[in-house]
Parts: structure tokens; C-alpha cells; sequence
């Protein structure tokens, strides 16, 4: 069996996962500070989670193909994002963003605000309150976040097949991958796709589960300590 797909979307779901969880964080942080605006921001950052992988695709393509602005000026570059494995890692970042970013913002808000103002009081920077306080107060949720993260990038289809196509050895991930199968009667093939793509999702799965039990207990004990 060719293990190429498996590779691909490994390192599409890393690479995809690895910008969402900076772009996210920061994404998360910056709408909490705004104060007009944003709803607004926060409906445009949340919109790819409810529509339609495809329709985002569309979007995706119309925004990078060769005929866009974006596209042409690229392309002045000897950029290609279209029907590349560059365009497999966009497509899986823009549909896994809304799940890091959410969750994210969630966790920063369950951060108590009295430490906040504590070390505003004692003269911390924005920054440094960020990094020194605000985050290794909800790095499990944060971490929770960047699992679901990667799931959701590994098995991305709707997306990625408008933006970067079905390419095999290029940009044929394991999703891709099982829709040929079974559009060419492979159903054999197709089990085995699924078969792995379910593996490493239910492991994913699990292990975000023991994070979020631990963390249950850890507040559980802070919470007897009082």
C-alpha cells in the first residue's frame, strides 16, 4: 500500500496546525481587546466553522487562484497555490482556525481578572501579563484547542479538493484519498484509509480527554484547598 497520502496528511495536519495555533492565539487575544467592532470580527473568524467546506474552497480559490489579485502578484513570485501542496495546508488552516481560535478565546476569558488588574497595578506589560500570566493559566485549554485542531485539518476533503485538488503524490491527503477509492470500486482500499484516519482521530480523541479529566481533578483539588 502506498503510504503517501498517510505522509501528506501528516504533514498537511502539523503545518496547518502548527500556524493555527500561533495565528489563533493571538487572533483570540487581539478581539478581546477591541472594543468596537467586535462582533463583527469575532462572526468573520467563527464563519468558516458553520459553512460548508466547499464554499470555503470557493472562496479560498477565488482569493488565490491565478486570476485573482492575490494570485497574479503571487505568481510574479513563482508562487503557485493552486493545485499544490501549499494550497492543502491554507485549505486545512482556514477550516481548523475557528476550533483553535474559539477555544482559545474561551480559555483566556475563564482566566481571572483580578490577577490581571493585580499585575497591571504592579506595572506589567501588556505583553508580559500575556505570556507570564494569561497563558500558563489556560494552556489546557489552549491545548485542548490545537488537538481538536489537528483532527479537524487531518480530516479535511471539502476544502482542500477545491483549492488544491486530488493529486496523488502531490496533494492527495488521506481524505482525498478515500474518495477516489470508492469512486473507482477500491472499497478495500477505501477501508484501509478509513481505517487509519479513524485510528488516529480516536487517539486524538482520547488524549484530549485524559487532559480535560486531569484538569477536572487538578480544580477539583484547588477547589477542596479553599
Amino acid at each position: 500500500m502506498d503510504g503517501t497520502p498517510l505522509v501528506l496528511s501528516l504533514k498537511t495536519a502539523f503545518c496547518s496546525t502548527l500556524l493555527t495555533f500561533l495565528i489563533g492565539i493571538y487572533a483570540a487575544r487581539w478581539t478581546m481587546k477591541l472594543k468596537r467592532l467586535q462582533t463583527v470580527v469575532d462572526t468573520v473568524f467563527t464563519l468558516p466553522m458553520v459553512l460548508p467546506p466547499t464554499v470555503v474552497g470557493f472562496f479560498l480559490l477565488q482569493l488565490l487562484g491565478k486570476q485573482s489579485v492575490v494570485g497574479e502578484w503571487l505568481g510574479k513570485w513563482g508562487i503557485q497555490i493552486v493545485f499544490s501542496w501549499t494550497g492543502t495546508v491554507i485549505a486545512a488552516m482556514v477550516v481548523a482556525f475557528p476550533i483553535m481560535y474559539r477555544t482559545a478565546r474561551g480559555a483566556f476569558e475563564q482566566v481571572n481578572p483580578d490577577w490581571v488588574d493585580a499585575a497591571r497595578t504592579l506595572g506589567l506589560s501588556e505583553k508580559k501579563i500575556f505570556y507570564s500570566i494569561i497563558l500558563p493559566n489556560c494552556w489546557r485549554g489552549v491545548l485542548a484547542g490545537t488537538l481538536l485542531s489537528f483532527a479537524r485539518a487531518l480530516g479535511e476533503f471539502g476544502a482542500t479538493i477545491m483549492l488544491a485538488g486530488n493529486i496523488p503524490g502531490k496533494t492527495q491527503t488521506l481524505a482525498t484519498a478515500v474518495y477516489t477509492a470508492v469512486q473507482n470500486g477500491d472499497r478495500a482500499r477505501a477501508y484501509e484509509w478509513v481505517g487509519i484516519m479513524v485510528a488516529i482521530s480516536f487517539s486524538t480523541i482520547v488524549l484530549l480527554q485524559l487532559i480535560q479529566s486531569q484538569q477536572g481533578q487538578w480544580l477539583k483539588k484547588g477547589g477542596n484547598k479553599k
